[in-house]
């Protein structure tokens, strides 16, 4: 594992515990997420070819029980060991997996959909020809993948460092150009866009993007 990655884990492994305290139902506080997941889910049903979700980076876990209520069986991945185990913990009856996204531990188009909230914008840009490779493979043709990020120009930005835990981590504030590039070449189409301000407590607006598999 290089560097980088080595350093994004060791710092999710710590604010494993912290997004499971501050996470508690944030859902539940965001209409604009809940109507954009809630569009991926029509859409993925509509599809008809079955249930089946990834939750690509999927945290301590919290978008397992939403998925669940609109009838799919998530299947979440994180880089984070600890992240994993909080999920475990705090989600269970649900699967969950440490894994890589550059390479995702499902067959090929195994997955009638997936989730990606928050966390493609820590692929360098080198990574993401294979990460959004990934999501191609497995993958039905006609699934849906659904995004969340932090919108901004694409340039590379540290986090963690504000939190005072001794962390850091590299960061990429994606612009929804880059986003619809990197779908449109791994064989994605985007459906849907949308994007908001930024809340008192940010510091950047949010972008979302609904894309299917062709």
């Amino acid at each position: 594992m290089d560097a980088r990655t080595e350093e994004l884990r060791a710092a999710h492994d710590i604010l494993a515990e912290v997004y499971a305290e501050r996470l508690v139902g944030a859902l539940d506080r965001m209409p604009v997420e809940r109507a954009v997941l809630g569009l991926f889910a029509e859409l993925v049903l509509a599809a008809g070819t079955g249930t089946e979700i990834g939750d690509i980076g999927c945290g301590t876990g919290r978008m397992a029980p939403y998925l669940a209520d609109q009838g799919f069986t998530p299947h979440g991945v994180d880089l984070s060991p600890e992240m994993v185990r909080v999920a475990r913990r705090d989600q269970p009856g649900h699967d969950f997996a440490v894994a890589d996204l550059r390479s995702l531990p499902f067959a090929d188009a195994s997955l009638d959909g997936a989730i990606a909230w928050y966390s493609l914008m820590y692929l360098t840009p080198d990574d993401r020809a294979l990460a959004f490779g990934e999501l191609a493979r497995v993958i039905k043709p006609g699934g849906h993948v659904a995004t969340a990020f932090k919108a901004g120009d694409d340039t590379r930005r540290r986090g963690g460092e504000s939190l005072g835990l001794g962390i850091g981590f590299d960061i990429y504030w994606l612009s929804p150009a880059e986003v619809e590039r990197r779908f449109a070449e791994a064989g994605f189409e985007v459906v849907f866009w949308a994007g908001r301000p930024a809340d008192p407590d940010e510091v950047q607006p949010q972008g979302y993007a609904v894309a299917r598999r062709l």
